[in-house]
């Protein structure tokens, strides 16, 4: 499907609009403005009062003030380095025009003697004299009508000012076409949102502080627009995703009861009703895309497991993917009791498999002899070959965007999919990444488990901390450290892991600490956390590779370096490593005294809650979205004048109104289904339109 030649100059190169020559189009990428369609969407983020005032007597300096005046004299500066001044008067006051570093010809032109001019700037006092400095605007009278009673402030980088983009903007809002409406007729009449041509201009028109609100009726429709197009196209993922067939995968339940009965202990309710909804998903006709969604030590990992056995019960294999092969190891190793209860075969298949031995696998995987595998990425490769493969269980930690999802799709012509997520994601970060997913939440903590005591501690205090674990390694617990970074640095005094294991070893003894970090070799980084594991070693000093998915249900105590350095949301994952066992847990944060406002308040969150939805919300709250789950390898999308922050309602509708405008119009054919086409060209959304081509 090609671009609809409607938008062609919206689509052109920048060079063609007024005023922009290819150094300027260069710095404007800068702002992310490569087309005349994106100067649409850089809208201003103030504006400055330019209505005329009689005198520069009536108003309060230091502020901007915009006003007639006549050109008195001008005074050139005898020594270099002085400014150069320009007296005038307006209907008042003198007042004098300052200049550095300015060419006296050119100002002649600009202010001559005995004219009249329309001054606009900002007006001080200095030594009993008002000024104005660079004024921002001079005019013939005959052009004041050109200056706006209010200016809008547009975002800068180097080499573009504010008379540049406000020229480009002006070219660019000239090449509009009319364009048919592709918000719901209903909602846009209720909300009182202006055409989508309209809300544009009055956009870069503002005429008062107020048309800068979200909530200014021009910005929050330009809002949803952007929120709408980006849940068609999750939508549209989804659908496809849908009428890929799927195959049905009916449960009989002996598999499952066989672990089940073997516990210690009862599923908690969440867990059942996550499992009932994988179950009726997988025995569907259409393929699941499930999200798994549950909070540190709710249970994941029975869910996922029992939601594999059903691929088994029903005849097929399943596959757990994890993104690196610690935590590949770690699923192995908890899903390995469960496995011997229900009597299936479970294999783990890395990157390190090699030759013979891989051979093997291969072989067994192919004529069904491995009923679950677990594996890295390695099981994308073109040789792994599945007999029956229904189920794939991902481990999400947002490495994996929607791209990823329906690459894993493709292994098996109709796998079902289950996407587990540890980190709990605030409604409108779960709306914007995984709209195209079904949810399940697991919220409650199975029984037994003991809140982790949390306590801030400054790092002034460490030897007491390393008496403290002195002692406790006598009892026979084990302890994580947790250093902020790995290698020295002369910048950031970070405490650095590798000195800190010395600093350990030498005050705990040989053999009692072990060491883990990202830059070591994968066998040396395996065999450290293995001793840890069987409890050879006592303390593991770590970088965050930790954080998630590790069990050591012996490790009590969790003493993490620096932890103001840390986000919320990596402290509650990085804390979540103990409390696993009997033992009462500690956590100890330990802080660079003297903590900084948002480090304070993110300290204090941590220490008095454990609900993660809650620590969630106030990290993005805090953080804002992009950082909460680094934006760059998220998939997030990047939204210029919706705030997904403040704005979840708002995206919540557009989800609801995209589900129904595919439900009624699978092939965006009808009259609104081509408007809403046009908006996925007009705000980048290729992927959705190659979904529709492929539909």
């Amino acid at each position: 499907m090609s671009r609809p030649e409607i938008l062609f100059p919206l689509f052109a190169g920048l060079e063609t609009l007024d005023g922009i020559g290819p150094k300027s189009a260069k710095a404007f990428a800068a702002l992310g403005v490569e087309k005349p369609k994106d100067l649409l969407l850089l809208l201003p983020h103030s504006g400055i009062d330019r209505a005329r005032c009689a005198s520069v007597r009536d108003v309060v300096p230091p502020t901007t003030a915009t006003v007639e005046v006549e050109v008195e004299a001008h005074f050139a500066p005898r020594t270099k380095g002085r400014p150069y001044r320009v007296m005038v008067r307006d209907s008042a006051l003198e007042f004098q025009l300052i200049f550095f570093h300015a060419r006296g010809d050119y100002l002649q032109k600009l202010l001559p003697v005995g004219e009249k001019r329309l001054v606009s700037g900002r007006i001080e006092v200095f030594d009993g004299v008002a000024q104005m400095v660079h004024p921002d605007h001079i005019l013939r009278l005959e052009d004041a009508g050109e200056l706006p009673q209010f200016e809008p402030v547009y975002p800068l980088t180097a080499g573009v000012t504010q008379k540049l983009v406000a020229k480009a903007v002006a070219s660019a809002l000239a090449r509009m076409p009319e364009l048919d409406e592709w918000i719901d007729p209903g909602q846009k009449a209720r909300e009182g949102w202006p055409d989508w041509s309209a809300a544009i201009h009055a956009a870069h028109a503002p005429s008062r502080n107020a048309d800068f609100a979200a909530t200014a009726p021009a910005r929050q429709r330009l809002a949803y627009d952007e929120f709408f197009a980006h849940q068609v196209t999750l939508s549209l993922a989804r659908a496809s995703m849908r009428k890929t067939k799927g195959r049905s995968s009916h449960a009989t339940g002996q598999l499952q009861q066989a672990v089940l009965a073997a516990l210690p202990y009862m599923p908690t309710g969440a867990q059942s009703r996550a499992v009932t909804e994988i179950a009726r998903d997988m025995a569907a006709p259409l393929r699941m895309n499930r999200l798994l969604q549950g909070d540190v030590g709710s249970g994941k990992t029975l869910v996922a497991f029992l939601a594999l056995l059903v691929a088994v019960e029903a005849g097929g294999q399943g596959v757990m993917m994890a993104p690196t092969e610690i935590l590949a190891r770690q699923h192995l190793a908890g899903l390995a009791e469960l496995a011997a209860l229900a009597g299936v075969r479970l294999e783990l298949l890395t990157g390190r498999d090699k030759g013979s031995e891989r051979a093997r696998k291969l072989e067994d995987l192919a004529q069904g002899r491995i009923h679950i595998l677990v594996g890295t990425h390695a099981v994308f490769q073109k040789d792994v070959l599945f007999q029956d493969l229904r189920l794939a269980v991902v481990d999400e930690q947002h490495r994996f965007g929607v791209a990823q999802r329906m690459e894993l799709g493709a292994k098996g012509q109709s796998v079902d999919v289950l996407v587990m997520t540890a980190t709990p994601i605030p409604r409108s970060l779960a709306l914007a990444s995984y709209g195209d997913m079904d949810v399940s939440v697991l919220d409650e903590k199975p029984p037994g488990r003991k809140p982790v005591q949390t306590a801030l501690v400054p790092t002034g205090r460490i030897d007491e901390v390393v008496e403290k674990l002195r002692k406790a390694v006598a009892e026979g617990r084990q302890a994580y450290w947790v250093c902020p970074l790995v290698e020295d640095s002369e910048v950031l005094d970070y405490a650095s892991a590798e000195a800190r294991f010395q600093h350990l070893r030498a005050a705990l003894g040989e053999g009692v600490v072990a060491m883990v970090h990202g830059q070591m070799p994968v066998v040396e980084k395996d065999a450290a956390m293995a001793g840890f594991v069987a409890g050879q070693t006592k303390v593991l000093v770590a970088t965050t590779v930790i954080e998630v998915g590790v069990n050591v249900p012996n490790a009590s105590i969790m003493v993490i370096e620096r932890a103001e350095t840390f986000g919320l949301a990596q402290l509650h994952q990085l804390r979540g490593r103990v409390g696993r066992g009997a033992a009462q847990s500690t956590c100890l944060l330990m802080y660079q005294a003297p903590l900084g406002e948002t480090g304070e308040r993110r300290l204090k969150v941590l220490r008095d809650t454990e609900d993660g939805f809650r620590i969630a919300e106030e990290d993005l709250a805090m953080r804002g979205a992009g950082d909460l789950i680094g934006t760059a390898q998220s998939g997030l999308p990047r939204f210029k004048v919706a705030d997904m922050e403040r704005q979840t309602a708002l995206m919540a509708v557009a989800q609801s109104d995209a589900r129904k405008l595919l439900n009624d119009d699978p092939g965006l054919t009808s009259r609104r289904g081509q408007a809403v086409r046009m908006l996925l060209w007009l705000l980048d959304q290729d992927r959705a339109i190659r979904l529709i081509s492929i539909g």
